[in-house]
């Protein structure tokens, strides 16, 4: 048989059966207020606090900024798309344009192509060609982002320079709602740098160096073993359980499984439907469960969670 190119996924798999509720959801509402507020009480003290203590609080809060926004582009906080893109387009991050964002994660979403290297663009794996073509250099690089270690220290910035030559690329070939998403991104980033530089006259590289680069950090914690590229798709996504000090950081993402399975379900409700459900995803999942991300450092801390080329090179299985 010829060759076929794979077509984009549909995101028809995000219509779960979990249905919205309330009109407007409180607390997520309330967090995103109180991160906001403490993001701006606790830059407004640099130069009064020591760095060593504004740069850590204001790294947790950018990275509970960020699981706020995985939760806006879920639909919450409210019914109001347009509500909740104004809530979740300011970019204390800088670097990752909230549609942008929104767009690449509700692919990820299409769970039958998870960890694909060809339509999941969350996906750390490789196609076998691609992977050939890799320098000796870049290999090394990519071997030790594999574990966790090299995840976070090197993969803190590795993620954030590779995100924005994708991007340059993009906008080279002008793909639809690229240029319109940074444009919007820049006007966002605006009062955020203001902000930064003239109201608590915080050096922008200071702020990018002992915030941003920590805050991505600490979300790859998360992100790290998330996903695995095995046979069925239900056994791609992995549980993370007793994660108290990190998942309500994560908003409770770390029970990632359940997250696959009902995407349209407020964080707060995580726990409960967890333990309502549990055999059922962990049966479905094949048990790939993790006691906590302390687990996860002892497994994976100095050595490979998985191979970097994807067993099927990117293409469905058949079933």
């Amino acid at each position: 048989m010829p060759a076929t190119t794979p077509q984009r996924p549909v995101l028809k798999d995000h219509a779960l059966p979990y249905t919205r509720q309330a009109v407007v959801e409180l607390p997520t509402l309330i967090v995103l207020l109180a991160t906001y507020g403490g993001w701006l009480a606790i830059t407004s003290l640099y130069g009064r606090w020591s760095l060593w203590i504004v740069a850590p609080v204001a790294a947790v809060l950018v990275t509970l900024h960020s699981s706020l926004q995985h939760e806006i582009v879920h639909g919450h906080p409210t019914r109001w798309r347009q509500v909740n893109r104004i809530l979740g387009s300011i970019p204390l991050a800088l670097w990752l344009p909230f549609e942008r964002y929104r767009m690449t994660h509700l692919v990820h979403h299409v769970n039958d192509r998870l960890t694909d290297p060809i339509d999941d663009p969350e996906s750390y794996y490789w196609k076998r060609d691609d992977w050939a073509r890799i320098s000796a250099f870049g290999r090394v690089v990519f071997h030790v982002q594999q574990t966790l270690l090299g995840r976070i220290i090197v993969g803190s910035f590795w993620r954030i320079g590779h995100f924005l030559n994708l991007e340059v690329q993009a906008l080279a070939r002008n793909e639809p709602g690229v240029r319109a998403a940074w444009v919007e991104h820049v006007v966002w980033c605006v009062p955020v740098i203001l902000w930064i530089k003239i109201a608590c006259a915080m050096p922008l590289w200071v702020y990018v160096i002992a915030v941003v680069i920590p805050s991505n950090g600490l979300l790859l914690i998360r992100s790290f073993a998330e996903h695995r590229a095995l046979g069925h798709p239900n056994q791609r996504t992995a549980i993370v359980e007793g994660s108290w000090l990190l998942g309500p950081l994560y908003l409770f993402n770390n029970l990632h499984a359940l997250h696959h399975k009902e995407p349209l379900m407020p964080w707060y409700e995580y726990n409960a439907r967890y333990r309502e459900i549990r055999d059922e995803l962990v049966a479905a999942n094949g048990g790939l469960v993790y006691a906590t991300y302390f687990d996860v450092a002892r497994r994976y801390l100095l050595w490979a969670h998985d191979s970097l080329e994807h067993p099927t090179d990117g293409v469905p299985q058949r079933r």
